[in-house]
């Protein structure tokens, strides 16, 4: 009786020794089995993350590679504008001197926002009203043009203006000052050889003004004709765009 009773309490206690390892066993494999998910989800999260790294870092050298060019650029814009400022300080000298002789009859040469201004008065161009040019306006702007010929880079406006008073009962003064503009740029054209292609008329009529025009003195100094010369500003963005 006391065999059976010792071998009964072994069995119980060998299958509660058997339980507990096999509950250890199950509890560890859960764990391990949860440490590697968890591991595996940081490799994965660590392999987005060095993807973005990759997409920031591609991002980065492909924005700074279009800043570079960019800077390039506008050095290279700089460079072509001081030379051109270089240039414009030359002409506008040059047509100072060349035009000496006209100053004391309503011509004024000045240089504003990189372009040179050529003012001629009334006085000098035309008789009132008249868009036939006179022997004098000829001269000046045969003066002109010889500069003119010596830059073919530079483009050519020549823009008319007028007071606010119409010339003649029923006409158009807009008409005026486009027609006015449009006898220089053929005498240019025509007489001194300036290439067409640079040359472009305008009108303003009485709608630039420079004085007052309820004054005699003022409505003279607006009837003007203007000849702007201004850089060639295509050509420099293409030079530009080469590196030159």
């Amino acid at each position: 009786m006391v065999r059976k009773l010792l071998i009964t309490t072994s069995l119980i206690s060998a299958l509660l020794t058997s339980c507990v390892s096999t509950k250890k066993y199950d509890a560890c494999v859960n764990d391990t089995n949860k440490l590697k998910k968890e591991n595996d989800d940081l490799k994965a999260q660590n392999a987005a993350m060095n993807n973005k790294v990759a997409e920031a870092n591609a991002s980065y050298a492909k924005y700074k590679q279009e800043c570079d060019a960019a800077k390039e650029k506008l050095m290279a814009v700089q460079r072509i504008l001081e030379e051109e400022k270089k240039t414009m300080d030359i002409v506008t000298k040059k047509l100072s001197e060349a035009l000496a002789n006209f100053h004391n009859n309503g011509i004024e040469v000045s240089q504003k926002n990189g372009m040179i201004f050529v003012s001629l008065e009334e006085g000098l161009m035309y008789k009132s009203g008249s868009v036939t040019l006179g022997s004098d306006a000829k001269k000046a702007l045969g003066s002109l043009a010889k500069v003119l010929n010596d830059y073919p880079r530079l483009k050519v406006i020549v823009v008319g203006n007028t007071d606010s008073i119409l010339a003649k009962k029923g006409s158009d003064n807009w008409t005026l000052s486009t027609e006015r503009a449009n006898g220089v740029v053929r005498i240019l054209r025509d007489d001194y050889q300036v290439e067409p292609s640079r040359l472009t008329a305008a009108g303003k009529g009485k709608y630039a003004p420079v004085a007052d025009n309820s004054t005699p003195d003022g409505r003279a100094k607006n009837r003007r004709t203007e000849i702007i010369l201004n850089p060639d500003l295509d050509r420099i963005w293409d030079e530009s765009a080469q590196g030159k």
